[in-house]
This record gives structure tokens, sequence and C-alpha cells, in this order.
């Protein structure tokens, strides 16, 4: 082989080299390029997903915080229940000891209800 020809093949070959690592380089950075590209779509849609999470948080621990009050507004509402119920039957003991006829009729409210029953009977027979 001539030397003119080897010093030909060889620099070929140092150029074919070179134009294959030069592509795959090109193609290198636009796969980095690309995945950059994804990366930054991920990142917005994440952060899409977040407020959405946050404003979803928000509102369910708004509605904690109503369902709160509204128990606790049931609950002042059963203790003044209580309490109403508690005066009234306070008021109907004081009631018996104050009236003169409450020996003669222990049960008054029962025995009343008992004879309006009685005289509708009465008055529907007549």
């Amino acid at each position: 082989m001539d030397t003119g020809l080897v010093i030909l093949l060889v620099v070929a070959a140092i150029v074919v080299i070179a134009v294959v690592a030069l592509a795959s380089m090109r193609q290198s950075t636009r796969r980095r390029q690309q995945q950059r590209e994804q990366a930054e779509s991920h990142r917005s849609d994440a952060q899409i997903h977040t407020t959405r999470a946050e404003r979803e948080q928000a509102a369910a621990e708004e509605q904690a915080a109503r369902a709160k009050r509204e128990a606790a507004e049931a609950q002042e509402r059963t203790q003044r229940a209580h309490a109403e119920r508690e005066r009234a039957r306070e008021l109907q003991e004081q009631a018996r000891e104050i009236d003169p006829d409450a020996d003669a009729q222990p049960d008054d409210d029962a025995r009343s209800a008992e004879a309006r029953q009685n005289g509708a009977e009465v008055r529907t027979r007549s």
C-alpha cells in the first residue's frame, strides 16, 4: 500500500468518526432539550394540581369548621331545651305546691286531659 493511500484512509476514518460523534452529540442535545421541555410541562401540571389541592383543602377545612360551629349550636340548643324543660318542671312543681286544689287532684294535667276527653264523649252521646 502506498503511504498516501494509508494517510487518506486514516483521515477519512477520522472524518467519519467525527461526523458520527457530532451527530450523536446533536441527537443527545435534542433529547436533553425534549426532556427539559417535558420536565417543565410536568412542573406546570404539578403546580396546577397543587393549587387545586390547596383550594380543596381550604374548602374542606371551611366545611369542617362550619360543621363544628353547627354542632356547637345544636349542642347549645339541646342544653337550652333541657334547661327550659327543667324550668317547666320546677314551675309545675311550684304550681302543685301553691294550688289549694292540688291535694285533691295529685295529677291535675292527666285528669284534666281525661275529663276533657270524657266530656267530649258525653256530649257526643247526648
